[in-house]
């Protein structure tokens, strides 16, 4: 296999990997939210009707879906939305530059996702298996 030929075979397997793997650690977001693990200080107490509750739900199921790679552009798509509002929301009025406000991972978050909702689920997917 010639160098430009390992680039071909692998990269459609590692836009799986980035599926799987940043899913994965969004899941962390939302069980923290919902169901208290890892645990959260700030997030003791909440509602699931409060906007955090909310954002919880949406990063439970589409956390799920991307991770599977079932339904990935919708899904992925979603999550982007939501991680921009979120920076805009929680993160912007801190201040400009998302280092000094705590914004990097929403950021980070939100164009992964935008990629994967362009890009699609890789061949390692659910998605792929039923488009044969």
């Amino acid at each position: 296999m010639q160098l430009g030929q390992v680039g071909v075979f692998w990269a459609p397997r590692l836009l799986s990997v980035l599926r799987v793997a940043a899913a994965l650690l969004f899941l962390q977001h939302a069980t923290a939210k919902l169901f208290g693990f890892p645990h959260v200080p700030m997030f003791d107490g909440l509602s699931l009707l409060s906007l955090i509750g909310v954002a919880g739900i949406i990063e439970l199921v589409g956390g799920l879906l991307l991770a599977l790679g079932l339904f990935t552009r919708p899904a992925a798509l979603i999550l982007a939305g939501e991680m921009a509002f979120a920076y805009f929301i929680a993160h912007a009025p801190r201040g400009f530059f998302p280092i000094l406000n705590g914004g990097e991972l929403a950021a980070l978050y939100c164009f992964t996702f935008l990629y994967l909702a362009a890009a699609g689920p890789g061949p390692w997917s659910v998605d792929e298996a039923r488009r044969g």
